[in-house]
């Protein structure tokens, strides 16, 4: 399944007069698309940060490179957000890696053209901190659910992460592979399957391959309630 097109205009330059008519075109005219292929990376930690990036289509993972080739998978970007804000702006240098999970359109702005609207326009600048607040709450939680959670709760998590916050619907494919759903679960492998399996057997949900049908939303709600 593949995400939605994003008109971009609908998202990075927000409705409702927050940005001007030359606000709008000084970000178009800053700015460029350029295209990744599946497993290229965007950017990798520890590089220096130049540009604001906005998705346009397809689907970007954020993560932390750890030891023993295991990662900390941030979170599953989707069209129409913003990726590495808190490092552009909390630092020059980026704190984690990204790569395309499918071929991905990505907007590069330069960063003092966007800095420079921000400094001018406090309406735009409120708008994107609430989208970059929000962003890292939902880390928080997810993070917490990680460590605090059995394994019923944090799989039944990363079912209602994908159905409600990347595809919007209970019938859906997973993106990634098996052992990126167990780094992006907070368990292994072995683990992550079992517990996929024990779901399917309990009819809550139908597995083909990476499909998956949701046959008891309120059974997903309550484990992941539940932990």
């Amino acid at each position: 399944m593949n995400t939605p097109h994003i008109n971009i205009l609908d998202t990075l330059l927000p409705k409702g007069n927050i940005l001007t008519e030359e606000q709008t075109e000084k970000i178009k005219s800053n700015g460029r698309f350029i295209t990744f292929k599946k497993k290229e990376v965007i950017f990798r930690e520890g590089t220096p940060t130049s540009h604001v990036i906005f998705l346009e289509t397809g689907l970007i993972k954020l993560y932390r490179e750890g030891r023993n080739n295991r990662s900390l998978i941030l979170k599953i970007a989707k069209p129409g957000e913003f990726i590495g804000l808190v490092s552009v702006f909390g630092n020059n240098i980026y704190q984690y890696s990204a790569s395309a999970i499918e071929n991905s359109s990505v907007f590069f702005i330069d960063f003092n053209v966007f800095n420079s609207i921000l400094l001018e326009n406090g309406k735009y600048a409120i708008h994107l901190l609430k989208n970059v607040s929000q962003d890292n709450l939902n880390i928080f939680d997810r993070i917490i659910s990680q460590y605090q959670k059995q394994l019923p709760g944090k799989i039944a998590d990363i079912i209602l992460y994908f159905s409600n916050h990347i595809y919007n619907s209970e019938e859906f494919e997973f993106p990634i592979t098996r052992n990126e759903l167990a780094e992006l679960a907070g368990t292994t492998k072995e683990s992550f399957i079992r517990t996929l399996t024990e779901f399917k057997n309990d009819k809550i949900i139908e597995i083909d391959g990476k499909q998956i049908r949701i046959k008891s939303i309120d059974i997903v709600k309550t484990l992941s309630r539940l932990g």
